[in-house]
């Protein structure tokens, strides 16, 4: 069992109003999972907020919520991962998506809603043209399929592309089947060969799964020409971890294990530096990406702590990533007395060296400094940097431990300088609910919550006040753009190149629990 060494707990800043919550107690060496089950303290369970209750720090604040409707208010319809575009949001649900128009955050309105059923539908956007990720077998690739096993040969899963040049009628052009489906994919567009590229990541293969069959220590490279998207394909399958990858083992809370390599769970490229970060279940790695369709491994680590490596995040220099571990698949109770400040958390690695001497070193952990009930699934899942020049700042979702901002400039001392959450969504069941991805836009925080559809906050501090200048007409937040040497952004392509036209993100699948 590896001893445990809980990183020092950060405090918000004066600017924002102390929360009256109680504290989160670092677990000693070993507590484990199994310890979720057990109730908080009754003096600690009185200071939770009450259900649908809001608590914040005073420099963040919500101005505007539109609920799920139609077709994708169920509760098993969740609200997943979004892109942006011009004075438009795009946001999946496992349903569909949505189309909204945020030309003015505090009344963002439905433009349009797409019914086809799929989870996750991770999505981004290019200037016409909208992605969507499969991974859920499927009858077929339309929208009006239903679910059919994946041991059956012709099932489908993988990647569907939509025309958006009108958002009030997206129209369905073609779609690109993967193995093992598609989880997330990350856009990596080309504008000197006309060319969107979509990295697809998938895992969980099983010798009974005929499109996901042993070993999976690939990526899927799906080409999509911009003018002819009808003719999108299979452009490539690199192999990512020749020798297998992390074998998997057990994790030290006593209970969980630390996921086996079996492809990779998300993918953040850079394109302005010719860098990608994978977070591959067991595996951590950066790559070179300059030839967009043979992404080159330059280093490659594990975490004792990380059970599931989930997502990675750049510095806007690229000296850094931020990479999350989704301990608990994203629907466990992890932001609790019981559970390690090193579980569940986010891991900060330096990028030291250059070229392939590059390596990642990791500084320290960050985990948001609240309880949560055991009826709260909680842990670090998707977000975004907030564009502040000279430093490193990102804003954050937790599922239902909310919305944090915190400042990693200081890569062996975070600390978090606001936060926004909703109390549980019951007090006595865990419903899988709270905010799936949060990112910062051209001046707002815009949440997809699971449960509760469109969020869009306020966030107001001397530490970012700068990052309301930058404005970018488009953000697809595993296509990250560079703003701090321009001031600015503009949602670029690779070599800087302006992205195409347009109008002014990640479920088990259908393989177990819903992991985002």
């Amino acid at each position: 069992m590896t001893p445990v060494h809980p990183a020092p707990r950060s405090t918000p800043r004066p600017t924002a109003r102390p929360t009256t919550r109680a504290p989160r107690r670092l677990a000693a060496a070993g507590l484990s999972l199994g310890l979720l089950a057990v109730g908080v303290p009754a003096a600690a369970a009185a200071e939770l907020p009450g259900v649908d209750e809001v608590v914040s720090s005073a420099n963040l604040r919500q101005i505007a919520n539109v609920p799920k409707q139609g077709p994708f208010a169920t509760q098993t319809a969740f609200g997943t991962d979004m892109a942006f575009q011009g004075d438009l949001a795009y946001v999946g649900n496992y349903e569909g998506f949505t189309v909204y128009d945020i030309a003015e955050p505090e009344q963002p309105r439905i433009v349009s809603q797409v019914v086809c059923p799929g989870s996750q539908n991770d999505i981004s956007v290019y200037g016409d043209l909208l992605f969507l990720s499969t991974d859920s077998s499927r009858s077929d690739s339309s929208c009006s399929s239903v679910p059919q096993a994946a041991t059956v040969e012709s099932s489908w899963e993988g990647v569907k592309v939509f025309d958006v040049s009108d958002p009030a009628s997206p129209r369905y052009v073609s779609a690109v089947e993967t193995k093992c489906g598609s989880h997330t994919h990350t856009l990596l567009p080309d504008e000197d060969s006309r060319t969107a590229y979509l990295y697809v990541s998938s895992y969980s293969p099983a010798p009974t799964l005929p499109d996901c069959a042993p070993p999976h220590d690939l990526i899927s490279i799906v080409e999509v020409p911009l003018d002819a998207p009808e003719q999108a394909s299979l452009a490539a399958e690199p192999v990512l971890f020749p020798d297998g990858g992390f074998a998997g083992g057990p994790h030290p809370d006593g209970t969980s294990t630390r996921r086996a390599t079996e492809g990779c769970h998300d993918i953040t490229v850079y394109p302005a530096k010719d860098l990608a970060a994978g977070a591959c279940m067991g595996d951590g790695v950066i790559m070179d990406i300059s030839d967009p369709l043979a992404p080159r491994v330059i280093d490659r680590v594990q975490d004792p702590n990380f059970a599931f490596w989930h997502s990675a995040t750049f510095n806007d220099a690229g000296t850094k990533v931020v990479f999350t571990d989704e301990l608990g698949g994203g629907g466990a109770a992890t932001c609790l007395p019981t559970v390690s400040d090193e579980f569940g958390a986010d891991a900060i690695y330096d990028i030291t060296g250059a070229g392939d001497d590059r390596a990642l070193e990791r500084r320290s952990y960050f985990k948001i400094p609240r309880d949560n009930g055991t009826t709260e699934n909680c842990v670090a899942h998707n977000g975004s940097l907030v564009p502040v020049q000279g430093k490193d700042i990102m804003v954050q979702a937790w599922y239902q431990g909310g919305i944090s901002v915190w400042d990693f400039t200081d890569s062996s001392e975070p600390e978090e300088i606001a936060f926004w959450e909703r109390g549980p969504l019951s007090q006595t069941e865990l419903v899988l609910g709270g905010s799936w991805s949060a990112y910062y836009y051209n001046g707002h925080v815009y949440s997809s919550d699971i449960q509760k559809g469109l969020d869009v906050l306020t966030l107001k501090d001397p530490a970012t006040a700068s990052a309301r200048s930058v404005h970018l007409d488009r953000l697809n937040v595993q296509t990250q753009p560079e703003t701090g040497e321009r001031g600015g952004g503009h949602g670029w392509g690779r070599d800087g190149d302006r992205g195409h036209g347009g109008h002014g993100g990640r479920g088990d699948g259908g393989r177990g629990w819903p992991r985002g």
